[in-house]
């Protein structure tokens, strides 16, 4: 059986990493208990500048700045402290990949959004202070899986409004459900169906739920799948665009 990234990461903080070195990254997000990697993905890993090393098979080697605040033990191997993660991400990552892993380190309590922001500002003027602060601004904790972060941010960055994530709807009608993005004031929800990687779609009952919503609450819900985003986002987003300026 393959060893768990996990595992590999363990070993890699044990036996494999130079002394000044640590794990971080999304495999350092794994070792405060946020999953946003797969078993078979290169454990990251960052070195100072002058401590260099690699390349080495199973690792994905990052050089920069490393003072020893960034850094704590944790599981017996140097890892990058919850900030310091939170600013590799950003570094590292497309800006909704790195939205998606904020969300979640900050739905799972490991880092606290101010926080994050704070971090950043002390860093004003060095490069990459302002990718963290961007990412930081259109995070938000209350996203239920890393596809709805994603799509959060690609609605933003194709200058929609932010939206709302996980609302709760159908309080005029006594059928309460909750639609994964929502723009409250104009009654326009997002219910994303299909969501990667399991493919288990949108239970069939809570669809129906959802457009009796529209039907009896006024508010409009478009339903959008994997496939849709792939093929034809930007007609997705001109759906979206369109309700939003619906009477």
């Amino acid at each position: 059986m393959a060893a768990s990234h996990r595992q590999r990461s363990l070993v890699a903080g044990r036996h494999l990493l130079p002394e000044r070195a640590a794990v971080a990254g999304r495999s350092a997000a794994l070792l405060y208990g946020v999953p946003l990697v797969r078993d078979d993905v290169p454990v990251e890993v960052v070195t100072p500048w002058d401590a260099r090393f690699g390349p080495v098979r199973g690792l994905s080697v990052h050089v920069g700045e490393l003072p020893d605040a960034d850094v704590r033990t944790r599981h017996g191997i140097r890892v990058t402290t919850p900030l310091r993660t939170g600013w590799d991400l950003a570094q590292w990552l497309p800006l909704p990949d790195a939205v998606a892993c904020l969300d979640a380190l900050a739905s799972h309590r490991v880092v606290r959004l101010p926080a994050l922001e704070h971090y950043a500002g002390q860093r004003s003027g060095r490069r990459g202070w302002q990718r963290l602060a961007r990412a930081v601004a259109l995070a938000d904790p209350a996203a239920e899986s890393m596809w709805e972060s994603r799509l959060r941010v690609r609605l933003v960055l194709a200058g929609l409004p932010k939206p709302v994530s996980s609302y709760a709807i159908g309080a005029d009608s006594g059928v309460k459900s909750r639609v994964d993005l929502a723009w409250p004031r104009q009654r326009v929800g997002v219910a994303c169906d299909g969501q990667p990687p399991d493919g288990a779609t949108r239970p069939h009952a809570q669809r129906m739920r959802l457009n009796r919503l529209f039907t009896t609450d006024g508010w409009i819900i478009l339903h959008v799948t994997a496939a849709l985003l792939r093929q034809d986002f930007d007609g997705f987003v001109a759906e979206v665009r369109a309700s939003l300026r619906s009477p």
